[in-house]
């Protein structure tokens, strides 16, 4: 009996020390002066319990009750930035408010880099709870900046025009970003670059205040797991590029509901770096005007052993798009790259629905479309089990010569209408096929699949 005593006496004790030393230390930024007014500038405070969070060992920093007005926050080592459910952090109107993080140009010629929340080279950080995180980016609209610049009286020809993502991780790793609403940025909501280890769950995020209002954008990153996420964006819903000669890899994506003016699955346009062993199923995608699968390697990416499944699209622009072009951009000084390849993609059990001849932006539509270029074909793509259903109505004096634009942005609708009205596919050696279906809703004059090598 006293030997079972003693060995409770030790398990409980253990048990208590375990407990209090993974107990969380949490910081309210009300404590470091900190206004839930929507009035205050929040910047200082919110960054100074970040940094007394970090240096204490790590924790949570918490938003309660309150709207919170702030400008751009670096996120340290071991803490994670906690919005409760009756909370928001609402990004600041005036961009002098904001920082820039490893400044780069986009693929349109953009100066980018800012943020309302960023890291660079942190670990073991993340941003969680039930609040709302809101990049109030209509005030980076050309005719609002406008007013806040004469307010305050500044002559600074580009103010405001690096217009800050919602959130952006620079080298960083062992990123966690769950339950958490965002909204309203001034660009992309959530940029990933360089990074790796990363876990995204159950967020949602609504983004169509400004330009290039994508959702998550995965930039020379690996080690991702995207689940559970309700994405409605302006722009691109889940992107997969590279702005460096880095590769985004192993990347899995699942359960996810996406709604895009643009592409809803999309690799690239920015594709220096290669994209590799990346799983994406299980998807939902709806109303969509832009595309609903986008794989594009123009600017030297190497694009193999991708598999993207069990996706449910209701009326969508172009289902699936796959484009070997020879754009050859480049981002951060880097050195133009080999034009690239795309090789051993599986795309399967898909079932789609185009939008209407009235609302589709090459009308009639078609539901695949597959080029490389006369110089660079692509390689093995694997079609399985697709049921796609078009409105049909193509004519034959609608059909044009498909042109080959092999240096042009890779977008479906530069290339009209195609001679088919299910699959048009060129440039390829080796497309393999099994159960593919087409329906139309009402007679069509171009044949059903078109494939020249």
């Amino acid at each position: 009996m006293y030997n079972t005593l003693k060995t409770i006496f030790i398990l409980s004790f253990v048990a208590c020390i375990l407990s209090c030393g993974s107990k969380t230390n949490i910081y309210n930024i009300e404590d470091y002066g900190a206004k839930g007014d929507s009035l205050t500038i929040n910047t200082k405070p919110i960054q100074k319990a970040i940094d007394n969070c970090a240096k204490n060992g790590g924790g949570v920093v918490m938003l309660k009750n309150g709207i919170f007005i702030s400008g751009t926050v670096i996120l340290k080592n071991n803490v994670t930035l906690q919005v409760e459910k009756n909370a928001k952090l609402v990004g600041s109107s005036n961009p002098l408010d904001y920082k820039s993080i490893d400044t780069f140009v986009d693929a349109v010629g953009q100066e980018r880099g800012t943020c309302l929340i960023g890291s660079l080279n942190a670990t073991n950080i993340g941003i969680s709870g039930e609040g709302t995180i809101d990049g109030n980016g209509a005030a980076f609209l050309a005719k609002n900046l406008s007013k806040t610049k004469k307010a305050l009286g500044v002559t600074d020809d580009n103010f405001g025009k690096n217009r800050p993502f919602l959130l952006r991780f620079v080298k960083s790793n062992k990123i966690t970003l769950k339950d958490i609403h965002i909204r309203e940025a001034a660009a992309w909501a959530c940029h990933f670059f360089q990074s790796h280890n990363i876990l995204v769950d159950n967020m949602s995020i609504y983004n169509h205040a400004n330009k290039n209002n994508d959702g998550i954008d995965l930039d020379s990153s690996h080690d991702v797991v995207i689940k559970n996420c309700n994405i409605n964006s302006g722009d691109d819903a889940i992107c997969i590029k590279s702005t460096s000669p880095l590769a985004t890899h192993d990347v899995q994506v699942s359960n996810c509901t996406l709604k895009s003016d643009w592409g809803a699955i999309k690799f690239g346009t920015e594709s220096m770096g290669d994209f590799y062993n990346i799983d994406i199923r299980d998807c939902k995608i709806y109303d969509n005007k832009g595309g609903g699968i986008k794989i594009l390697s123009v600017d030297g990416a190497n694009i193999h052993d991708i598999t993207i499944q069990n996706i449910e699209m209701d009326n969508v622009d172009m289902p699936i798009f796959v484009r070997l072009g020879e754009r050859l951009n480049t981002y951060r000084i880097a050195e133009k790259q080999a034009v690239g390849s795309i090789d051993n993609v599986v795309i399967k059990n898909i079932t789609a629905t185009t939008r209407s001849i009235e609302n589709s932006r090459v009308s009639p539509p078609s539901g695949i479309l597959i080029t490389g270029t006369p110089n660079h074909k692509i390689g093995n793509i694997k079609l399985e089990n697709i049921t796609i259903t078009l409105p049909g109505g193509g004519k034959k004096e609608d059909i044009t010569d498909v042109p080959e634009d092999e240096k042009r942005y890779p977008e479906f609708s530069f290339f009209k209408v195609l001679p088919a009205y299910g699959l048009y596919a060129r440039h390829i050696t080796d497309l393999n096929t099994s159960n593919i279906s087409f329906k139309i809703n009402s007679p069509d004059q171009r044949t059903e699949s078109v494939v020249i090598e």
